[in-house]
Parts: structure tokens; C-alpha cells; sequence
């Protein structure tokens, strides 16, 4: 026993210690060290880090496929609740203001892979326009221009005339964690669960949904929530901006913003035509979730111009 405890002590004063890149981040009153990746990463804002983020190294060997591949498939698991291939988006079990640690998300090794979807220039911004928030970033193309996968992943949606705006769109769950969206297609060349590579074709550009003009409507996110893809890709050279990234709950700082000033609250006009599951598919939620939102049961018939809350 006492050669162990022996052992455990040397192997703490030797982390503490060493030439390996580590640095310290003030949290509180505490000084916390981190392991920062060996491929690349931006810098480490976490509110909390266990000590063995400091000396895993010592254990595991970051770059090693077997253990990237590993970390992937969570990240296509584990790393969400649900998989359904009708539904946009999945944000209501996810709150960022608590997450406690940073999330490690590969963006480039040798077994995660980037290739731009498209080669154009951005034609619109992530953030507020005139008609509201933009959750995603245009890039300019001509109908028919082929649309690549950004990331290796599986396909979630392959959605013919999305009622939500989008058109035409694809969604694909990325290996490294991330969902990336391809908006305003006039074709797709994928089916739900069909397994991709970065680079691979999986649509045409277009100019379907509320679009005006043709162009790629492109969205990186998180559990649902949208995230700046201009944070991760260079869009001049096309290149990722870091081969590893750490997301924190300040990644997330715009989230509060918009529901202060848009207001958290959604309604939708009944059509004819409308169920429950219908309006569901098209504001991206569950009937269960718009049952509990308006105090409703399932079963409820839908009156032709009631408005019901659907966020």
C-alpha cells in the first residue's frame, strides 16, 4: 500500500512538473492545468477540468485512430438522445448554461476529414438581418452546382420541400459531434441513414424554400442549437480554422441574446390540412412537446386558423 500511494504521488509531482503543453486557467480562486490537444486547438475557457485532463497523456495516446474512432462513435450515439429522420432538430433536453466542462470536437485528423460543400463566396452572415436571425451562413452557387458533405457522418434528413424554409434539405449528424445542415437544394442525392465521407456528393444547389436566389444555405450545430460555421471553416481558403475545438458554455453566449430580444415564445396559424404531427415535422419539435406547450392532448382536433404555440 505504501509503494502504491509512493507511485501515485511521484506520478502527480511528474504531470505538474513537465514539458508537456499544458497551461493554467484561473477558476475562481483555484489555478486548474488542461491538456491541450496535440493536434491543434483554440484556447480552453472551461469553468471546471479534472486533474487527469492534465496528465492523460501519460494514458492514452490523443492521436491514435482506435481512440479517435472511439470518441466518433459517441459522438454518432452517445452524444445525442434521439435519432429520427422527420424531425430538424433536437434542443429541448440540451441547456448550454450548464454545461460544466469543455467539449472536445475533432475537427480535422487523420480519421475526421473537412472538404468545403461548396466552392463559392459567403453571401450572408450568421446573425441578425432585417427579417430576423440568420442561423446559418449563404454561399453562392448556380442551380444544379454539386453540394458536398462538409464531414464524414450519416445522414438524418433528406428532405424533399421542408415546410420550414429550408426547401430542399439535408442533414447529416457529423462524426466529430456536430450536425451539419444543406439548405435550398433542388436535389438531393442521399437517403435518410445512408453513411457519407467528406467530399462526397450529396445534393444540387438551388433556390427552393423562402430563398431568393439561388444559393447554399449552410448550418453547423450542436444538439440543435446553431453555432457560427465561421468560428470553425475558413471560407476564403476553405480550410478548418482548427483541427480540435473545445466548446464551452460561453460558445454558446448568443443563445440568451436571442430569446431576450426575439422573444422565446413561437405560435403557428392552423392550415387545413394540419395535425398535430404535421405541425410538429415543421417547427422541428414532438407532439408530446406541443401537447405540453399548449395544455392539450394528442387527440385534439385542430380547428382550421386556431393559433397554437409550437416554441
Amino acid at each position: 500500500m505504501k509503494n502504491k500511494k509512493f507511485w501515485i504521488f511521484l506520478l502527480f509531482v511528474f504531470a505538474a512538473f513537465n514539458p508537456v503543453n499544458v497551461f493554467s486557467q484561473k477558476n475562481g480562486e483555484d489555478t486548474i492545468y488542461v491538456f491541450e490537444s496535440m493536434n491543434d486547438s483554440t484556447d480552453l475557457t472551461s469553468y471546471y477540468f479534472p486533474i487527469a485532463d492534465s496528465i492523460g497523456y501519460y494514458f492514452f495516446n490523443y492521436t491514435d485512430s482506435n481512440f479517435v474512432a472511439t470518441l466518433s462513435l459517441d459522438s454518432l450515439t452517445k452524444n445525442y438522445e434521439n435519432w429520427n429522420n422527420d424531425i430538424l432538430f433536437f434542443n429541448k433536453s440540451f441547456d448550454p448554461s450548464k454545461i460544466q466542462d469543455s467539449i472536445m470536437m475533432v475537427m480535422q485528423d487523420s480519421v475526421h476529414r473537412f472538404f468545403p460543400p461548396i466552392l463559392g463566396p459567403i453571401t450572408s452572415n450568421f446573425g441578425w438581418r432585417r427579417r430576423g436571425f440568420h442561423y446559418g451562413i449563404d454561399l453562392n452557387l448556380e442551380t444544379g452546382d454539386t453540394v458536398r458533405s462538409a464531414f464524414d457522418g450519416i445522414v438524418r434528413v433528406a428532405k424533399m420541400g421542408w415546410g420550414g424554409g429550408y426547401g430542399n434539405v439535408i442533414i447529416i449528424r457529423n462524426s466529430n459531434g456536430f450536425e451539419s445542415l444543406y439548405g435550398h437544394l433542388s436535389g438531393i442525392k442521399v437517403l435518410p441513414n445512408q453513411e457519407v465521407k467528406a467530399g462526397d456528393i450529396i445534393g444540387l444547389g438551388g433556390n427552393t424554400g423562402r430563398s431568393y436566389g439561388s444559393h447554399l444555405h449552410f448550418e453547423i450545430r450542436y444538439h440543435g442549437i446553431a453555432m457560427n460555421p465561421e468560428y470553425f471553416i475558413n471560407f476564403s481558403s476553405f480550410t478548418v480554422k482548427k483541427d480540435t475545438v473545445y466548446l464551452t458554455k460561453k460558445s454558446f453566449g448568443y443563445v440568451s441574446a436571442i430569446q431576450k430580444i426575439a422573444g422565446a415564445t413561437k405560435y403557428y396559424k392552423v392550415k387545413s390540412g394540419d395535425s398535430l404531427s404535421k405541425i410538429a415535422s415543421k417547427n422541428g419539435t414532438t407532439v408530446a412537446y406541443l401537447c405540453k406547450l399548449n395544455g392539450i392532448k394528442a387527440t385534439k382536433v385542430l380547428q382550421v386558423g386556431q393559433v397554437i404555440k409550437v416554441h
